[in-house]
């Protein structure tokens, strides 16, 4: 069924016999953090941590050793109804560090009347958790193409030394054959023990999926109801699946670079085409890779090399959400049409986690490759045979790929480290999940690049009792971003028992986000000049990823820094001789309430180095481009 609106939304609504359990004896997440002396989890988080001592390995008794997994639990503010867990992605991403983030977009009946949790899956974040910086840094920035025999030899190389630098370079290199995912669900199901509740709610995003499909699997007589967002179809071989992943990117992308060709602007910024300017660049960087200055954020401006490796990695990273690929389309334009590639190698840092002033790792405390690895490796088997057998294997297996996926083929190889990891994940894949008893709600988008949405359908075509949502357009990972789809009908679902009246619905998304056009390199006007600002100083790509909590501090394209300084209200910008264009430079402060949603600048500007005037700027909406603006210029 096709429809613009969800059924759901309507007044026809129909109760079935799936109402939620309410909570066993036992006294659910607060009996349990009393029970194990729990602590309040790290950065002043509202949840309150719990650390289960757990077997290495759950399915050798001889084996007797022991590691900690820490859950992160908030109790039900009213009355208590069950619990709702949360499998995070990846792998390797830390549920504890996000869960008081993701929590904030669940509607406030979801946090009265269910124990919210998440948790650290083994080998990650506070559970133990097993980092490589050194060595990720170093293989996600060499040269990786696949077009020539010499380019595949390198690849190999650039692999193998990165199994090798990563296994030990982490801390506990004996853990690493037990963080499957299969290992990891019984943690879970201690969990569950410990907490005394008969059946809860899982919800699994991306990876999650995998993590929940699995669990699901062996233990679907403890589950009240399921959803798997952004979906993993365990039964494909590991060179199938990304067979279908690569083809998603190359055509999330290209659909990307599709809608900015129908938008006027956008069209203009890329020179008439995005398709065929993103397809030059990257046959101009793979010939010779282009060295620019660099504004560092400590004010010294230095040489610093984009190669086609680099486009790859920024494109593939910004193709994940609606507006990712909106400040991509910015990047590439200013690529492309002033020759200014420091969007670009901002989105880099970013995406890699990289210093802009040393180039060293900068280390994720909610990531680990380390974790990534160790999981993926041992959950599939990669080929056959020694390691540089299953090497081979895997390229020639990626031939096909290579011819027919027109960008992003490169996404084919990300695991091609697994075929040099110390352990392989077992032959024969899951049987198809049926779920029997278990409602499931199946969360699709059909820009989904990661988890491809023709995956998704398959997983629900094989499941017992199951209702789909799929988004047109959309980003990777659909509930709890803010969107009344689907986040309603789950909500529905679970405090109230009211399923949709169909099994299959669909509601818009979009590709990307409203494009803002590039501000010009020079600035004709002060008024011209301070909208500008605020506009590209709002789309670096440091603001961007910017945690909100620590003080960040950039560079100015053209001289200068500014500083960004969280508050009890929300930011305070510092500005330093900042000049993001060759004309015009600001000093001065700046508040942006998220109560009042108003951004105010106070300021000197100077344009054609003319002498200082004072200017005050207001922008009366809580995002650039957004709202109404005002400049005043002293004397005018």
């Amino acid at each position: 069924m096709r429809s613009t609106k969800l059924t759901w939304l309507t007044l026809a609504l129909i109760c079935l016999m799936v109402y939620p359990v309410l909570a066993q004896e036992g006294g659910g997440a607060a009996a349990l953090i009393e029970q194990m002396e729990g602590t309040p989890c790290p950065n002043d988080s509202a949840f309150t941590c719990v650390t289960l001592t757990v077997p290495v390995d759950h399915f050798d008794p001889n084996n007797t050793a022991t590691m900690e997994v820490v859950f992160a639990l908030l109790p039900a503010t009213g009355e208590r109804r069950g619990m709702f867990v949360t499998a995070v992605g990846g792998p390797g991403y830390s549920g504890v560090g996000v869960a008081d983030d993701y929590t904030s977009y669940f509607d406030e009946t979801i946090t009265e009347n269910f124990d919210i949790v998440f948790f650290d899956q083994r080998g990650i974040g506070l559970s133990q958790g097993m980092y490589c910086d050194d060595a990720t840094l170093a293989y996600y920035t060499a040269d990786f193409m696949t077009d020539t025999p010499e380019n595949e030899a390198n690849a190999i190389e650039v692999a193998r030394q990165f199994a090798q630098d990563c296994t030990a370079e982490v801390s506990q290199p004996e853990l690493l054959p037990y963080l499957g995912t299969r290992q990891a669900i019984e943690d879970l199901e201690l969990f569950r023990q410990a907490i005394g509740d008969e059946r809860f709610w899982l919800y699994g995003e991306s990876y999650g999926t995998q993590f929940s499909q699995t669990y699901a699997a062996k233990y679907p007589q403890y589950l009240a109801g399921l959803i798997l967002d952004g979906v993993v179809d365990l039964t494909l071989e590991v060179q199938d699946y990304y067979v279908e992943q690569a083809q998603a990117f190359s055509d999330a992308l290209t659909a990307t670079l599709q809608v900015c060709n129908a938008n006027s602007e956008c069209a203009d910024d890329l020179g008439g085409s995005a398709v065929s300017s993103f397809d030059l660049l990257y046959e101009r960087l793979a010939s010779n890779p282009v060295t620019t200055r660099f504004p560092r954020p400590d004010g010294q401006s230095v040489d610093r090399t984009f190669t086609a490796t680099d486009l790859e990695t920024v494109a593939a990273d910004a193709v994940y959400g609606e507006s990712g690929r909106m400040h991509f389309l910015r990047a590439l334009g200013a690529a492309n049409i002033q020759n200014d590639f420091v969007p670009l190698l901002r989105l880099k840092y970013q995406v890699l986690g990289i210093d802009p002033i040393t180039e060293e790792p900068l280390p994720d405390p909610l990531f680990s490759t380390a974790a990534y690895y160790a999981v993926e490796c041992n959950d599939y088997n990669f080929f056959s045979g020694t390691p540089d057998e299953r090497a081979e294997a895997y390229m020639r297996a990626g031939d096909a790929v290579d011819e027919s996926v027109e960008r992003l083929s490169s996404v084919f190889y990300g695991d091609l480290p697994c075929v040099f990891w110390p352990t392989q994940g077992e032959q024969t894949r899951p049987e198809p999940l049926v779920a029997e008893g278990v409602p499931t709600f199946i969360l699709n988008a059909t820009m989904d690049p990661a988890t491809p949405v023709q995956q998704g359908y398959e997983v629900f075509s094989r499941l017992n009792d199951a209702y789909q949502i799929t988004m047109e357009g959309g980003p990777h990972v659909i509930f709890g971003r803010g969107n009344d789809c689907p986040d309603v009908a789950v909500t529905e679902w679970m405090v109230n028992g009211t399923l949709p009246t169909e099994r299959e619905d669909t509601c818009d998304g979009r590709v990307i986000a409203p494009y803002v056009p590039l501000s010009p390199t020079e600035i004709d006007n002060i008024e011209e000049g301070m909208n500008a600002l605020d506009i590209e100083l709002s789309f670096t790509g440091e603001y961007r990823y910017w945690d909100l909590k620590d003080l960040l501090t950039v560079g100015c394209t053209y001289g200068g820094t500014v500083e960004f300084v969280p508050t009890e209200t929300g930011e305070l910008w510092n500005m330093n001789d900042c000049a993001m264009f060759r004309n015009f430079t600001v000093s001065g402060t700046g508040i942006l309430d998220y109560e009042t949603e108003q951004l105010t600048l106070n300021a000197q500007a100077s344009l054609d180095e003319a002498a200082d005037v004072s200017v005050t700027y207001t922008r009366n909406a809580l995002y650039a481009s957004e709202g109404e603006t005002t400049t005043q210029v002293q004397g005018q």
